[in-house]
């Protein structure tokens, strides 16, 4: 069980602030689609690298006859004489006509390829091995074979390509993790599906790639690949139903999260708690941010969070409910209990 620091340590007017801008310039190395983990993901990064050295070699090709006439060709003082005309050579032009057709060809059938290898057919009778929900700025991520809920964490087992249901609660978002798999569309009122696969151990950072509001940007999700062994593990640990607390700030926590509001939001399994508004927190302190990465999931990021949501993440749709300090501190307690 983690300490729970005291309130009076942490500024309400100054809460834990989110993550900085050096972050999200490593978020964004550490997703390169350029480091695939996975043969799905692996095949989009082949047609991405053939079609940018055949657009590179096509501007050099470009660049080269333009650079060439501009110096050989360049008005000269004492020149008073026109420069020679050629109006068409049809030799040429039928060249530069069928070589880019042929290229285009064949880059769309490598696209073709391309797109069966990222996407492989979804057979008619198959279910789902996750369900990911998009909401307004979360991922809800449910497991619907072993009855787990959880949000903005995935995890999944390695070497094994999972099927994933991609759904909407609200508007339009997308969801990318471009390391394991091609990004798809959440739509309202659509299903979308996509294989998920990872060859090795590791964390893959994705995000939403559809504006969807204000807090767009924090709209991040992680996907958590670990060995057969240790997400049979995770899975039984999150299969668990979390011990109430019956002593301590923790146990008066508990006994706020179902008379405050907390309890109309958000669902804790072995409670009466059991709205799906928010994020599932059953296991909460188990999962390594907050509100879908803009913390650090620590007793200290939580009791920011806690303090007030909206000078965290503005426009979050979790309000301020103004708590008194030994209420945040109770709460944070109980939400740290929850592993």
């Amino acid at each position: 069980h983690r300490p729970v620091p005291r309130l009076s340590t942490i500024s309400r007017h100054r809460p834990t602030p989110p993550r900085s801008i050096s972050h999200h310039l490593l978020t964004k190395m550490n997703s390169s689609p350029f480091n695939p983990n996975s043969p799905l993901a692996e095949s989009i990064t082949l047609l991405f690298l053939v079609t940018l050295i055949i657009g590179g070699v096509v501007f050099l090709i470009v660049l080269a006859p333009t650079l060439y006439s501009y110096i050989r060709f360049r008005a000269r003082p004492g020149d008073e004489e026109e420069p020679y005309q050629k109006l068409g050579d049809r030799r040429l032009e039928i060249l530069w006509t069928v070589i880019p057709a042929i290229v285009l060809a064949l880059l769309f059938g490598f696209t073709l390829v391309t797109m069966g290898r990222a996407m492989p057919p979804v057979p008619s009778d198959a279910q789902p091995d996750l369900i990911v929900t998009g909401h307004q700025w979360w991922w809800e991520v449910a497991y619907p074979t072993a009855a787990i809920t959880t949000a903005n964490e995935i995890h999944i087992p390695t070497g094994k390509r999972l099927l994933v249901q991609i759904e909407s609660a609200d508007v339009i978002h997308d969801f990318s993790v471009p390391q394991l798999a091609r990004k798809v569309d959440a739509v309202p009122g659509t299903t979308n599906y996509l294989w998920l696969q990872a060859d090795t151990p590791g964390t893959f950072l994705g995000t939403c790639n559809e504006y969807c509001g204000v807090q767009h940007a924090w709209m991040r999700i992680r996907v958590i690949a670990q060995t057969p062994a240790d997400f049979a593990a995770w899975q039984q640990a999150q299969a668990q139903i979390p011990t109430v607390p019956t002593t301590g700030p923790a146990a008066q926590g508990a006994q706020l999260f179902q008379t405050l509001t907390c309890a109309n939001c958000h669902r804790i399994q072995g409670t009466a708690a059991n709205a799906r508004i928010g994020p599932d927190l059953t296991h909460l302190a188990s999962r390594q941010t907050l509100a879908a990465g803009v913390l650090d999931n620590t007793p200290g990021g939580l009791l920011a969070w806690l303090s007030n949501p909206q000078a965290i993440k503005p426009g979050v749709h979790m309000p301020n409910l103004k708590l008194s300090a030994d209420e945040v501190e109770s709460l944070t307690s109980y939400l740290e209990s929850l592993k």
